[in-house]
């Protein structure tokens, strides 16, 4: 079955499927629960019947002794089947948080396609727990289910008109409570949409809260929560009531039910058709069946929750890829050289490019929707509307995007930094430490001038900065994230506005070290910094989606007025 066929249903079957050992042990041992939680009125009858009418005491005391055990039994099947059906649950959510994970880390992309972070978080976390929770309600669902045909069966031997009752009408009672779960199904997934999308904004307004501080803009941010909070709220109330209405009707249906069994119940040991051992022990069957029955109604409930979560984390699996899967690998050595022919992608229209390897070359923009397409274009982000993007003369979309990504690194000015330190940030995971990998550390530190970062720091590189970077300045993040960049050591790197909250001093020192550094790699810096367009080799302007002007910083400036307008300006 293809990603874009997936469904709900599939999610919720293969969620099962993946659990199916523990499920099978926790029924099987829930089942011997129900079945000794059934027995226990039936012996109780037993006893009244043929010990305590009798005043007979050695069979009083091994009746009792049967009890016991079978207090035992049920006891500790209970917990090791509750225990196998909790851990069933817990497995089958982190299978589906990682499969989720993977989905969204995916080099295809896709995923994220009009979905905030935080809502891709909310069904990673809060719907794949309820598709999990699935596996301990189809657990329980059985359970029930034993408990109630093991009563049935001894209210049949008891009184055939007892058992028919509850062989008649708990089919009844389950259809009534399928149907009543129906609203709260619909109600329980706007829900999730609702919540999924206040915290997608939460987390947005929170990432950009140093800017919204800059701008004066806390109050309209705080009124824009403020209504996604009560929709998501009313949506919340409106599921609440859904399931309160549904709990509370089907309480009211298995009430009235083990009443009309207590009552024929009575009228039977009234006209002594039952015994009093028999009475007490129909009477506490049907007491026993308010536990199943109420089960079968949180059944209910959580499958139509677990519907809902898994429909939606079914959207996200099967998302189609951003752009087209290649198989090609990337051609080894990489020389580096990209080519670009009539793009069309945004604020790209037709854009004929050549950016020779080895070369350091700046790209300003007149318009800045062109440079984000481009660097779409050239990370693999997004495909092209039409021409093509090559590199080393193979077309991209020909390339394996993680392959493609190892090669063609593209580093975003508004990146994040990591929880951990400085040198946890700058140095590849992957890497052992060692001497050689400790100085190319110190070099990308030293060309981007974040060593001036770490000597700020209490504790220099091995200093925290916190989450997203936020112990440190704007332009010390800018400095820690191109260190970054420099350190992974791509053959193809490219840099968008990487100093745009540095001083003019710093930024200059770090232009001469960016291209000291990346020496004889081809490096693509987009930017209108004077101070770093003056130090690559080439210079190209795009001027409306189309290229304006190539040649270098100081011909330019000198040349075209449009840019020096956009440059200098």
């Amino acid at each position: 079955m293809g990603a874009g066929e997936l469904s709900g249903r599939d999610v919720l079957t293969r969620s099962v499927k993946g659990q199916m050992r523990r499920v099978a042990l926790g029924s099987a041992l829930g089942c011997v629960h129900q079945l000794g939680e059934a027995l226990v009125p039936v012996l109780i009858g037993v006893v009244i019947d043929q010990a305590v009418a009798g005043q007979d005491a050695g069979r009083l005391a091994l009746w009792l002794g049967v009890l016991a055990l079978m207090y035992v039994t049920l006891s500790w099947s209970f917990r090791l089947g509750a225990k196998a059906g909790e851990r069933g649950a817990e497995e089958a959510a982190h299978t589906l948080r990682l499969a989720i994970v993977d989905r969204v880390l995916d080099a295809r992309g896709g995923a994220e396609d009009g979905r905030l972070p935080g809502e891709l978080a909310n069904v990673a976390t809060e719907d794949a727990k309820r598709v999990g929770a699935v596996n301990m309600a189809l657990m329980s669902g059985i359970w029930a289910l034993a408990g109630v045909t093991v009563s049935a069966v001894a209210l049949l031997l008891i009184s055939v008109t007892l058992g028919l009752i509850v062989l008649l009408g708990t089919p009844v009672l389950l259809w009534l409570g399928h149907l009543l779960s129906k609203p709260l199904e619909r109600r329980s997934e706007a829900e999730q949409d609702r919540a999924a999308h206040a915290s997608g904004v939460a987390a947005d307004l929170v990432a950009g809260l140093r800017v919204l501080k800059g701008l004066g803009a806390q109050q309209a941010a705080v009124e824009r929560y403020r209504r996604t909070s009560r929709i998501s709220l009313a949506a919340t109330l409106r599921s609440a009531r859904a399931e309160s209405w549904q709990t509370g009707l089907v309480l009211a249906l298995t009430g009235g039910f083990i009443a009309l069994i207590a009552l024929v119940g009575g009228r039977l040991a009234l006209n002594g058709s039952l015994t009093l051992g028999q009475l007490v022990s129909a009477v506490g069957l049907a007491l026993f069946l308010l536990g199943p029955l109420e089960t079968f109604a949180w059944v209910n409930a959580e499958l139509a929750q677990g519907r809902a979560s898994a429909a939606r984390v079914a959207e996200v699996l099967a998302a189609g890829p951003a752009v087209v899967d290649g198989d090609d690998p990337v051609t080894e050595p990489v020389r580096g050289e990209l080519r670009l022919r009539g793009v069309r992608l945004g604020g790209l229209d037709g854009v004929d490019l050549d950016l020779r390897a080895g070369r350091l070359t700046g790209i300003a923009v007149t318009d800045p929707a062109g440079a984000e397409a481009l660097l779409r274009c050239l990370g693999r982000e997004t495909d092209p509307e039409s021409g093509s993007v090559e590199l080393d003369g193979v077309p991209l979309t020909r390339l394996d995007p993680t392959g493609l990504r190892a090669a063609v690194l593209v580093a975003a000015h508004d990146a994040a930094l990591f929880e951990g330190s400085l040198a946890e940030n700058v140095t590849p995971e992957e890497e052992s430490a060692s001497e050689e990998a400790d100085l190319r550390t110190e070099h990308a530190m030293a060309a981007a001038r974040a060593d001036e970062v770490a000597e700020s720091l209490p504790y220099g590189t091995a200093t925290g900065v916190g989450e997203g970077g936020r112990s440190l300045s704007g332009g010390q993040r800018q400095r820690v994230l191109l260190a970054r960049a420099l350190r992974a050591g791509s053959p193809v790197l490219v840099v968008h506005d990487p100093t745009t909250a540095v001083d003019t001093v710093t930024e200059a020192r770090i232009a001469e070290g960016l291209r000291e550094y990346r020496q004889g790699s081809t490096t693509i810096v987009v930017t209108n910094s004077p101070a770093l367009l003056a130090v690559t080799d080439h210079v190209i302007l795009l001027d409306a989606g189309r290229v304006g002007a190539e040649g270098t910083h100081a011909d330019l400036v000198r040349t075209d007025a449009t840019y020096r307008t956009a440059v200098l300006a």
